[in-house]
Formats: C-alpha cells, structure tokens, sequence
C-alpha cells in the first residue's frame, strides 16, 4: 500500500531540523540534517501507519492548509501481517 503525507520542517532550537506530520495528528520527529529528519519521518509514518492497520483503523486523509515550513510529499510502502 503506498500513502503519502506532508511533512513540515523546521529549524531546530538546539540544531537540526523538526518534522510535524499535520495529517497524522501533528506527530512530530526530529534529525539532525534535513535527510535524518526525512529518514525519521519516514519511519515515524511507517510505525503510524502499521499501528493504525493493525488495530483495524483507516490511516487518516491528507489535510489541506496553510503551514509553515518546507512541504515535502513522501510515500510509504506498508505491509501488515496479522
């Protein structure tokens, strides 16, 4: 399955770059370069995903709106064994 969500980065207070996921209630990661955070979201998206499969869940749509931050599109590939 393939979804693909907005990630929002931003600079770091202490270095590196946080990454909000708005279309997964606001979850948030963090990496040191923008390709750690990429790579972090990636995989925070992943364990989101899984997680909302496996309990039976739909993971949520896309939201639209206006955010701060960089906009970048990723796409997941999730497979699920139950």
């Amino acid at each position: 399955m393939e979804y693909t969500y907005t990630v929002i980065y931003e600079p770091a207070e202490d270095d590196g770059y946080l990454v909000h996921v708005p279309a997964l209630n606001g979850a948030t990661t963090h990496g040191t370069t923008k390709a750690e955070a990429r790579a972090m979201a990636k995989d925070m998206i992943q364990g989101y995903i899984e997680s909302l499969l496996k309990g039976g869940q739909l993971p949520p749509e896309e939201s639209k709106g206006a955010y701060r931050g960089e906009r970048v599109t990723v796409k997941i590939r999730v497979s699920v064994t139950v």
